[in-house]
């Protein structure tokens, strides 16, 4: 696949995951109102993506087999093309010059006898190139170790990430989360530039501070539901609070978890990590490393006192999300991520804003004001300018 197919390719996948991710955010509030255990359901659904591990495997155990069948095929093909006269032109150029410089020592030359090393010298110089090729691909992939090394190292970002999210979502709305976690557009410009995974341009500067501008303006814009109670007790406000300031580190670790992601996988259109089992390797070190911390979160107060679901209803409804919301969706994200660029993943991200209050309209029947909806309309440009940025900046000479 051809890179700039594999960058609209990337654009299809940033839309099928705000989709994917609006979705299970309004489930996953619909969970937290009967299970109010965001560190379970993080664990679970990054957890869960261990299953990408024998998938991963059994895909490359396929490859080489096609691969095997492939070049044994090729190779039938090069022995009856030489046997039938098929490199004729290079081994009668080949023999013309050895004719001339034989006759110049005036030495009778025997035909057998230089038909025989020019048919072992060029079969090697076919089966030589090949081979180089191969090498040359098997050099620019991470091993399966290396995977899983950079595996080990992403898998604490990549936790604290979905769990600072889901912990928003128990203490705010959708809306809120949505916003705060928009704002990892711009941790992600900063983050890029400071590692050297990006070049930092004016149109880029531009697209962020236009979606950074339309989430502020989503902040300020008044948003009601006609069967919404007023909550005005202190205690809310104060969950009200920690939830906000779950959203914007969560908007934080995302954009460091974006750009590091970006830096192992490569340049745009690069096939140097398999994505799918970097992302198995997330949840086997999740799976079984990262269970003991619902204990000094529950000692802290942060998490509540861990039970397991009360009816097989809500096991389903937590496992379906987990492995639509969580793997599949992650999963897509990422090959967004490699086929695209950060900056432009994260602020594809933001389009999650405008789709959240078209949901919320549908379903909850909310209304927004006319400031929110500008500013979601300015996230949706943000977006825009952030992919044009680079003929942006060709075009004014930036």
């Amino acid at each position: 696949m051809g890179s700039s197919l594999k960058y609209r390719a990337g654009l299809v996948l940033i839309g099928a995951v705000v989709l994917i991710w609006v979705t299970s955010a309004e489930v996953t509030q619909g969970i937290f109102a009967n299970y109010k255990q965001p560190f379970a359901i993080t664990y679970l659904g990054a957890s869960l993506m261990v299953i990408y591990i024998p998938l991963a495997f059994l895909k490359d155990f396929i490859y080489k087999l096609l691969r095997r069948h492939s070049g044994s095929s090729r190779a039938s093909k090069v022995a009856s093309k030489s046997s039938f006269g098929g490199s004729a032109p290079l081994k009668n150029g080949e023999f013309e010059k050895m004719l001339e410089m034989e006759s110049q020592k005036t030495v009778v030359i025997n035909f057998t006898d230089v038909d025989l090393p020019v048919l072992e010298e060029t079969k090697p110089l076919i089966c030589g190139i090949g081979e180089f090729g191969d090498d040359v691909l098997k050099e620019q992939q991470l091993s399966t170790k290396e995977i899983a090394i950079y595996g080990l190292y992403l898998c604490p970002i990549w936790f604290v990430t979905e769990y600072l999210s889901n912990a928003a979502l128990a203490r705010t709305s959708v809306a809120s989360t949505t916003v705060l976690s928009s704002t990892s557009g711009l941790f992600t410009l900063f983050i890029s530039v400071l590692l050297g995974q990006d070049s930092i341009n004016a149109a880029k500067v531009i697209a962020v501070f236009v979606s950074m501008a339309g989430v502020a303006m989503t902040t300020m814009g008044q948003t009601w539901a006609t069967d919404e109670s007023e909550v005005s007790n202190s205690g809310a406000t104060q969950r009200t609070l920690l939830g906000d300031m779950f959203g914007l580190l969560s908007a934080v670790s995302y954009g460091l978890f974006t750009v590091l992601l970006k830096k192992f996988a490569g340049g745009e259109g690069s096939e140097k990590v398999d994505v799918q089992k970097l992302f198995g390797f997330l949840g086997l070190f999740t799976l079984c490393l990262l269970w003991w911390l619902v204990w000094p979160l529950t000692a802290l107060g942060i998490e509540p006192k861990f039970t397991m679901p009360h009816s097989a209803k809500v096991d389903e409804v937590v496992l379906a999300n987990g492995l639509i919301g969580s793997v599949l969706s992650d999963y897509f994200w990422a090959l967004s991520v490699v086929w695209t660029n950060p900056l432009v993943a994260t602020l594809g991200m933001s389009l999650t804003i405008p789709l959240a209050m078209v949901a919320d309209m549908v379903i909850h029947g909310r209304h927004y004001s006319a400031v929110y909806i500008i500013g979601s309309l300015q996230v949706f440009s943000g977006f825009v300018i952030a992919n044009l940025a680079d003929r942006f900046s060709r075009f004014l000479g930036l």
